[in-house]
Formats: structure tokens, C-alpha cells, sequence
């Protein structure tokens, strides 16, 4: 009992961090909860072949709730693009799908490191070059509009985020405000955090080796608990957002996104899957 209330009391931690992040940064929170999850699996003893799946998914859920208030504070602030999420939301909701279904088949240690870099690159240019938003004057139609909302569901589905990390980088480079682009990204996790979360809780239904509270790979446990501090803290995230310059809000992007990165690449490869875990009850 003790062990479940300290683990209560981590996730409630989490989902108050996460909140906080996801109406500052408009990423869901993904990268805070993810890793704290997987910790927590672990001391459960969950087996380690799952535990990132678990997490994942789990995060992916928690977005669901934290999207819908992040949207509507900064919808208040008239901040959300909604033209570029009706034009890219069905490419952004395939492409959670695929980035799901590939979740389930690669490593965790592929994902991370995979992740690590990309983090990394856009760390590099929120941070030295915040004002280079010249790639083009406005998003681009045409050819680009499936391939790129495409791309920032499947590699945010993959990581369990809301799609923020990318969409945010994106965005500024087409020319949009560091604002609006925030504010756009919270819409956005929501298209990816609902179909993600459908197709976790699907492909995991006959595992085995899930912990009690689970339907699929989502934990409804940890649900439960980080659900409701993000949602109470997501708008406070979203007015600290509005009190800081564009600039000031790029370098702070940019150095978050150098910690995740940081903290992936010294995740991966830590533990490898025990054949001996067949199931939760095991670690008993």
C-alpha cells in the first residue's frame, strides 16, 4: 500500500509538471510523463518489454484531456490557427495511426534515439536561430500539405507526445508566431492523442503481462491520477506562455528540448527485456 501511495503521489507530481508544460510549450507533456511512467513500471515490475508501450500510451491518454484545455486557453488569447489544423488534421491523424502501429513493432532504445536527434536539431535552431521563420512567407499547400502534418503525427504518436515538439519548430519556420504556434500545437495533440491512444488500448487488449488498471496499453490508473492535474495546471502553463517574449519563449523551447533530448540518449539501452517477467503477478 505504501509503495502505491508514494506512486500516487508521483503521478499526481507529474501531471501538475506536465500541465504546466503543455500550455507553455503546447507539447502535452509527453516528455515529462513518458519517463516518469516507465520508472514507475519499473518499480512495480512490470516487465521491461512493455513498459515504454505501457508508458507511451498511457501519455498518449493523458493528452486526450490536457489538448481540449490547453486549445481553449490559448483560444482566449486567439492563438489558434484553426485554417492549418482543418487542412492538415486528417494527414495528422493518419499519420498518429502509422506512428502507433510502428511504436509496437521497434525497440524503445530505437525510438529514443531517433527522437534524441531530432530534439536535439530543433533545440539547436529554436535556440541560435529563433527569428529564421523565412523558409517560407506562409505554411505550404500543394505537394507539402499531406507529408508534413503527416510526419509530425506519426513521429509524435511514436514518443507518446502531443506533437508540440515538432509542430511548434514547424510552424516558426513557416513564418507563424512562436504564439500562434503554441497555441495551434495544443489543438493539434489532440488529433494525434485520440487515435494514438485508440490504437494502444487495441493492440495491447491480449497482453498478458499488463498490471491491473490497464485496458490495452493504457494504464487507467495512471490516467486517473495525471489526468486531472494537467488539466488544472494546463492553463496556468498557457498564461506564463503569454507573459514572455517571442525570443525569450524560443531560447526557453529550445533548452527544454535539449534536456528531453539528453534524457533519452542516457535512457536507451539501460535494460534489456527479462525473459523471467512472463506477467505482472510474477514480480510478486
Amino acid at each position: 500500500m505504501e509503495q502505491w501511495l508514494v506512486l500516487a503521489a508521483v503521478m499526481l507530481a507529474t501531471g501538475c509538471v506536465a500541465g504546466v508544460l503543455a500550455g507553455l510549450f503546447g507539447i502535452g507533456g509527453g516528455i515529462v510523463i513518458v519517463p516518469v511512467l516507465e520508472g514507475a513500471l519499473g518499480i512495480l515490475g512490470v516487465d521491461p518489454a512493455i513498459r515504454m508501450h505501457i508508458a507511451v500510451a498511457t501519455s498518449l491518454a493523458t493528452i486526450i484531456p490536457t489538448s481540449i484545455a490547453s486549445t481553449l486557453a490559448h483560444h482566449r488569447k486567439n492563438a489558434v490557427d484553426f485554417n492549418i489544423v482543418r487542412r492538415w488534421a486528417i494527414f495528422v491523424l493518419l499519420g498518429s495511426l502509422l506512428g502507433t502501429w510502428l511504436a509496437v513493432q521497434l525497440t524503445s532504445d530505437t525510438l529514443a534515439l531517433v527522437f534524441a536527434t531530432l530534439a536535439f536539431l530543433v533545440a539547436l535552431k529554436m535556440i541560435f536561430l529563433p527569428n529564421a521563420r523565412n523558409l517560407t512567407a506562409a505554411v505550404p499547400r500543394g505537394f507539402w500539405v499531406p507529408i508534413i502534418p503527416g510526419f509530425i503525427g506519426c513521429a509524435s504518436s511514436m514518443m507518446g507526445i502531443g506533437g508540440g515538439t515538432f509542430s511548434v519548430m514547424i510552424l516558426t519556420l513557416f513564418n507563424q508566431p512562436i504564439h500562434r504556434a503554441v497555441g495551434t500545437a495544443a489543438l493539434l495533440g489532440l488529433v494525434i492523442s485520440l487515435p494514438g491512444t485508440i490504437g494502444f488500448v487495441l493492440t495491447g487488449l491480449n497482453d498478458a503481462r499488463l498490471p491491473p488498471g490497464s485496458l490495452g496499453y493504457v494504464n487507467l490508473i495512471g490516467l486517473a491520477l495525471i489526468a486531472p492535474a494537467t488539466v488544472l495546471t494546463a492553463p496556468l502553463g498557457a498564461k506564463l506562455a503569454h507573459r514572455f517574449s517571442a525570443a525569450r519563449l524560443s531560447m526557453l523551447f529550445g533548452i527544454f528540448l535539449l534536456l528531453a533530448a539528453g534524457r533519452l540518449v542516457l535512457a536507451s539501452g539501460e535494460v534489456e527485456p527479462d525473459p523471467a517477467i512472463e506477467c505482472f503477478d510474477c514480480a510478486t
